[in-house]
């Protein structure tokens, strides 16, 4: 079936059609008014001259629009790609290339913001200007109100025909487009189904739709289940995200460990509107014990660590709820299947190992990248390049990546290791520890760290920790203190960015 009309065709309108399906600031639609707009969507890009199996690319905030606009195409059997707004030109042109669009639809701020790139879209006669509307440049608008009312029946594809991609937006290199088909929307909102959130309960994620995590569960699952996806259309801050759980009360909140460390910060009195909500839920990045016992503290919730990836889109395991200490990554979803193979490297703990994946909503593989999907999809499995171990209870215990680990002074280290020893210390926030190269051209290990209190304090408590636990090889050479730790856009430490820190400040040493 196609996907959007899974969500959003007459048998699902049948269930929930009046219910309200999404709320952004003071505007709210229904499911069937949201299924009009996405026919709208659809028929205009057919007459825009988009065919199954082409591209449209979306550089829209999160609102009610990109919503259409993006089931619109998975409607109409084109290949429907949220971009980043928060990414450099540079990878805008490589995602541009690499996907060859049929059309861009550009919000009216973001063709301000990029003036060029705009342009030449327009020149190629590949762009749509969504909101007020550039003389020259036709309206995305004026389309979906001239296709109101078409009779425009949904593409029917199998299920393995692509439907969407994401882009990732990972640590190091180009961004990779992972290729998804129509049958994915069938596998969305397990976590919903285990933390029984059903029709008419409000949802809210604070994650950003390109995302996996942000499109399944702050928009995908909410449709799937009847319930109300609450929209944010920029960036929240730790405010945002108290108005809006102040003001609508969802059921879940669905964010990142950084944002949760960002509303610890806000004056205690200010997070008593979170007694509201059942859930919360993290995920893009691991969680800390620290921040688990924290959060408790300090709201009373429980925080549930949450693991998927773009190349499965829908998550893959859940710590269940009574069980989470902030170490447990979780345990498969039904119908997900894992399996752990020895990373071939000494020094890796035992039990340790690398974790395949086999998931109904698994990826079709990488968009012109052959040899990148040879390499992660084998046999119906992906190899995440996560290294976990399992404990006796059957739960998953991420342990950091596989390509992290490193030589030093001729035995295996995993960077992992020193962070979660460091970040123990109640001084500590965080803590990332990466590779980098002394004055001899050796690899010797950098600990970042951010504070609590004091820069100095957390430094010499990681330090000192350092020191009683790990023996003389796996510790740091250098420990410094940062504000903070520079991040993608997912949530996802750069590591490279605290690399260069450390090298721009080697070179200035005599």
């Amino acid at each position: 079936m196609n996907g959007a009309e899974r969500l959003l065709g007459e048998q699902a309108l049948a269930r929930h059609g009046s219910r309200v399906a999404l709320v952004c600031g003071e505007e709210a639609l229904t499911y069937r008014q949201l299924a009009d707009r996405v026919r709208a969507a659809g028929a205009a890009l057919r007459a825009a001259g988009v065919r199954p199996g082409e591209r449209v690319l979306l550089l829209m905030r999160d609102t009610p629009q990109f919503a259409a606009a993006w089931l619109g195409a998975v409607r109409a059997g084109a290949v429907a790609i949220a971009l980043n707004n928060r990414i450099p030109e540079v990878d805008y042109r490589h995602i541009l290339a690499e996907s060859d669009p049929r059309l861009v639809i550009v919000e009216d701020l973001f063709l301000r913001e990029r003036p060029d790139l705009a342009g030449e879209l327009a020149a190629a006669k590949r762009i749509a200007a969504a909101g007020v509307c550039p003389p020259g440049l036709p309206s995305w608008d004026a389309r979906c109100a001239a296709a109101r009312g078409a009779a425009d029946p949904a593409f029917r594809p199998q299920a393995d025909l692509p439907a969407f991609a994401l882009y990732s937006s990972g640590t190091t290199g180009q961004p990779k487009g992972i290729s998804h088909g129509h049958g994915v929307f069938a596998h969305v909102g397990a976590a919903f189904r285990t933390l029984g959130i059903g029709e008419g309960e409000r949802v809210f994620s604070t994650s950003k739709f390109f995302f996996a995590y942000g499109m399944e569960h702050g928009l995908l699952a909410p449709l799937a289940a009847g319930a109300t996806a609450l929209l944010y259309p920029d960036w929240p801050d730790a405010a945002a995200v108290l108005e809006v759980v102040e003001r609508h009360s969802p059921a879940a909140l669905f964010s990142v460990p950084t944002t949760y460390r960002r509303l610890l910060a806000e004056p205690a009195a200010r997070l008593s509107v979170l007694a509201a909500v059942r859930r919360f839920v993290a995920a893009g990045e691991r969680l800390s014990p620290q921040l688990v016992e924290q959060w408790r503290r300090a709201t009373g919730g429980e925080l549930l660590n949450l693991y998927g990836m773009s190349e499965t889109f829908c998550a893959c395991m859940m710590t269940p709820p009574g069980e989470s200490d902030g170490l447990r990554t979780g345990k498969p979803f039904p119908g997900v299947e894992l399996r752990l193979v020895p990373p071939d490297k000494e020094g890796t703990a035992s039990g340790t190992g690398v974790l395949w994946v086999r998931h109904p909503a698994q990826a079709l593989g990488y968009l012109n990248r052959p040899e990148d999907s040879a390499a992660q999809f084998q046999d119906g499995w992906f190899c995440s390049r996560d290294l976990f171990r399992r404990d006796a209870a059957g739960c998953y215990i991420h342990q950091g990546r596989s390509d992290e680990l490193l030589k030093v002074a001729g035995q295996w280290v995993q960077p992992a290791e020193l962070e979660e020893i460091a970040a123990r210390e109640r001084s500590v926030g965080e803590a990332a520890c990466v590779p980098v190269e002394d004055a001899d051209g050796m690899v010797r290990l950098a600990l970042f760290v951010t504070a609590r209190g004091g820069a100095a304090s957390a430094a010499h408590d990681a330090a000192a920790a350092c020191e009683r636990a790990l023996p003389r090889h796996k510790r740091p050479k250098w420990i410094r203190a940062v504000a903070e730790l520079p991040r993608t856009a997912t949530g996802k430490v750069q590591r490279f960015k605290l690399r260069e820190i450390l090298e721009r400040e080697l070179r200035r040493d005599p």
